[in-house]
């Protein structure tokens, strides 16, 4: 992409209303557009990250064995009724009436739509296990929305529900979704910890939240430094395998992990001094398992191996993509901008054109961007080499490739990593080998 033709509406000044640093910076780099409080426009550099967000989260939901659908962003008030949910959820949920007078809401969540589609088809108990989930926007219409796309009013998020026969195959169903979330904060390049948490107005009662650490984190943390070292891709290599999943579980969550409204004083002390760590944290997924708490309220049974009716075990399995956007740029940036990990980066590199017009940095700027294709931005804009680092910096791509006459001229690129800083010069061939990975 070549940044004369791009429309990415980056920002000198950061807005007033901007408190938090991802929101500024998210601002400032053209990723969103605020049209009304708590409601963003995705702009095209901010939609890219937002995809390789999603795609990550969706590989890892297929390896788990879940199964991938769309569901409507507009329900019946008549399935939340069958719930018990509609009265009781508060102002958070947009209610709205259709040109039939027909109660309808725009949906904050999918636990009664899912047990609502599940029960049209399931006639057996051979038609379980299942795990279904959708990545779809959602609206809550939060009292006082802020920091930007990490408590808006709508969001992206993936939520996934699985159901189960019997209340251990549920549980190894939240273990497997469990391990799945760990394996897709760690390929998004984050530091997550899963700590036990209240289930809330979703019911049940196994819960735990994922936990990105962050300096600019809205809660305190406490937890064991052995989950610094964890490697989750390692931990886990097959979901079926279920006395290894439950060892697995049962040694990670063994572990002290806990934000301040859990946290056990005595039991964090107990751990010795040198593992024990404080910090920051943003909550990025939630997992529940609620057992029959749906299924049962919606008159979902299926007949079981010998004939009786079977009230299916359900669990639900959140985790925010628009806000981890969010996250990832809380967790990684610095004063001069977003340091975008390779994962999710919008573009691997920058290729900077110093001298626009110069035919030999023309001509290895046009053989980079070539070479790259779509997944490098062309700086040819005829701006001073300040501005173009500048804005390189802000927008965070993990590789700079900067062209100037000197190097140009003895076929040289200078290759800047956005992480480190570190700078060398290296040949365009080496160039495109350390970019490519």
């Amino acid at each position: 992409m070549r940044l004369s033709r791009a429309f990415l509406p980056t920002l000198k000044e950061t807005p007033a209303e901007a408190t938090i640093v991802s929101h500024r910076l998210m601002l400032r780099a053209g990723l969103v557009r605020q049209t009304s409080a708590g409601i963003y426009a995705w702009l095209p550099l901010g939609w890219r990250v937002l995809q390789r967000v999603s795609q990550i989260v969706r590989e890892e939901q297929d390896r788990a064995g879940a199964q991938e659908v769309l569901m409507p962003t507009i329900q019946s008030a008549e399935l939340w009724r069958q719930s018990g949910r509609y009265d009781g959820y508060g102002k958070e949920m947009l209610r709205l009436i259709d040109r039939h007078d027909r109660e309808m809401l725009y949906g904050p969540t999918n636990e009664e739509m899912i047990t609502d589609i599940f029960r049209s088809y399931a006639k057996s108990y051979r038609d379980l296990p299942r795990n279904l989930y959708h990545i779809q926007w959602k609206f809550r219409d939060e009292v006082r929305p802020r920091f930007g796309v990490m408590r808006g009013r709508e969001f992206l998020m993936k939520d996934a529900y699985s159901f189960d026969i019997t209340a251990e195959a549920a549980q190894h169903a939240y273990r497997q979704m469990f391990f799945a979330y760990l394996r897709t904060f760690q390929r998004l390049g984050l530091k997550a910890v899963p700590m036990r948490a209240d289930t809330g107005p979703i019911g049940g009662n196994l819960s735990h939240e994922f936990i990105v650490l962050a300096e600019t984190g809205e809660s305190a943390v406490f937890f064991d430094s052995a989950f610094e070292a964890s490697d989750w891709a390692g931990t886990v290599t097959d979901y079926d395998d279920i006395p290894a999943l439950k060892s697995g579980f049962d040694q990670v969550t063994a572990m002290y992990a806990a934000t301040d409204e859990m946290h056990d004083a005595a039991a964090f002390e107990a751990l010795p001094a040198e593992r024990r760590r404080e910090g920051r944290g943003i909550e990025v997924g939630h997992i529940f398992y609620f057992g029959t708490k749906y299924s049962a309220a919606m008159g979902l049974s299926v007949p079981g191996q010998d004939g009786k009716p079977v009230i299916p075990e359900m669990g639900s399995y959140g985790i925010g993509v628009s806000r981890l956007v969010g996250a990832l740029i809380e967790a990684n940036h610095d004063e001069a901008g977003i340091i975008w990990p390779d994962s999710v980066a919008p573009y691997a590199a920058a290729i900077l054109n110093l001298k626009q017009g110069d035919a030999s940095t023309d001509a290895i700027c046009e053989q980079l961007h070539t070479a790259l294709g779509d997944n490098a931005v062309y700086d040819d804009r005829s701006e001073r080499a300040g501005v173009k680092f500048a804005d390189a910096d802000l927008m965070g791509f993990p590789w700079q490739a900067i062209v100037g006459p000197r190097g140009a001229a003895n076929g040289v690129v200078e290759l800047k990593r956005r992480a480190t800083g570190e700078r060398v010069e290296v040949s365009v061939e080496e160039a495109l080998a350390r970019i490519r990975g």
